[in-house]
Order: C-alpha cells, then structure tokens, then sequence
C-alpha cells in the first residue's frame, strides 16, 4: 500500500490577522493535488479562525501541546482546547523547541503518547546539528530521538515522523535529497526493528530544512521521502507548488 504524500506548513511564530487570513484565502482557491494530505500550523491565537475559514480538505495543527489533561500550567494549550476548536494535529518535537526550551526526548515523547491517546494525531520531528551531521552521528542522534517515541507508544498509525537536520532550517542551506534519503532509510530500518516491519513501511518520513519551490521536486523523487514539513516558505505562494510537488514529478 502506497503511503500518502503528506506536507506541511509550520509558520511557527509569525503572521497576523490579515497575514493568515490572505494565506488561507489562497490556500482555498489553489489547485491543490487531491492525493497530498495538507496540514497548515498557525500561530495558536490564530487555530480557530484558520479551521473556521480554511477548506475541509486542509486540516490545522498547532505547534505545541501539553501533557496534562489541564490545571496549572501558565501558557499551556491542553489536548481538549485544541479538539474544542477542531484541531487534529500537533508538532511535537521541533529542534527550535528542543534546543530553546531544552524539551528532552522523554517530554516530547510523552507529550506525543498523551495526544495520540486522546485522538490529536502527531508530527514528530527529529534531527542532527551540523557537528552531529560531520561526525558521523546522524543514524545514532535521529534513531535515539525516535526510540524515545517507541518507548511510549507501539501504534504509529496516526504519527507522521518529519526529519529536520537542524543546520538547514531556515538557513537557505538544506541537506542533500541523496542525505534525506539516506537517513529516512536509516530510520525506517530502525523502526522496522522497533515496531514491525509491516508498521515501519506504513510511517510516512518527511523531510524539513530550507525546502522551497525550487528544490521539492529532487526531494519528492526519492523513495522514503513521503513529503515535507515546510517553514518559511508555508507563508509564500510557492507553497501550494510544494504541496504539487508529488504530482510534479510523475
């Protein structure tokens, strides 16, 4: 069974009212290619407006949730708010997240188990820095941040797993699509280790780092590269190119 091509659009902590609204209005009448699973993650003050105006076939996702059901957590969104607005997917696991607020393996991996459980479907991000990448440690690095998954949850089903080396988000520098295959095969090995080979062939891998309109089509053309969790260029026009890109190259 083929895996769904699947991108996303991480605006992470920019845009505003008219900003996302004029995104969303293009993002409603573009040509998107029916067969990619499109997944749009704004701001969280901006969630419920994107989910009430975007098109049904375009799901929302928030950058961050918590692993408690609520209480006190000052600046925390809980599983319930988000399904309370409609929401039915989250990014956990971002290398910004990991490094600027030192989330470790264990918390993102239980935030991770505490979505899945309460029906938040999870893109799970994991990567390598630029030293990591030169010594050789990439496998071991990426494998460790998703064995910390496999630690807590056995049905992959509703996880998507985006790889992300860390030197190339967001600095026009991205990693090979021969290295992006190279290690999506690395951890597709690892999961079929982990959970089954019949579970690790079903995992959508995607690649994220610095990938625009121009270079989409080398990554789609590899084999377990099953699409793109796309920054900086999720809040340009050219996204709805990258979101074709699948179809591009057939």
């Amino acid at each position: 069974m083929a895996r769904r091509f699947f991108v996303g659009g991480n605006f992470k902590m920019n845009g505003t009212q008219n900003s996302i609204k004029s995104i969303v209005s293009a993002l409603n009448d573009a040509n998107l290619d029916s067969n990619v699973e499109v997944v749009i993650a704004p701001p969280s003050i901006y969630l419920l407006p994107a989910r009430e105006h975007l098109r049904k076939d375009v799901e929302v996702a928030a950058q961050n949730v918590f692993d408690k059901p609520s209480g006190a957590f000052t600046g925390e969104i809980s599983i319930e708010q988000l399904r309370d607005v409609g929401v039915q997917w989250v990014i956990l696991g971002h290398s910004e997240r990991r490094t600027l607020l030192h989330e470790t393996d264990a918390f993102v991996a239980s935030k991770a188990e505490h979505a899945l459980k309460s029906g938040i479907k999870v893109i799970y991000c994991c990567g390598d820095t630029l030293e990591q990448y030169e010594a050789g440690k990439t496998d071991e690095i990426v494998t460790g941040q998703i064995g910390a998954l496999c630690d807590k949850v056995s049905d992959l089903s509703n996880v998507v797993i985006a790889y992300e080396p860390i030197y190339a988000i967001g600095t026009g520098k991205p990693a090979t699509a021969e290295t992006a295959q190279k290690t999506h095969v690395a951890i597709r090995n690892f999961l079929e280790k982990r959970v089954g080979a019949k579970v690790a062939e079903q995992v959508r891998i995607i690649y994220g780092g610095s990938v625009n309109g121009k270079n989409c089509t080398d990554y789609a053309s590899c084999k377990d590269v099953d699409g793109f969790l796309v920054g900086g260029a999720s809040l340009k026009p050219e996204f709805h190119n990258i979101v074709n890109a699948n179809k591009a190259k057939i």
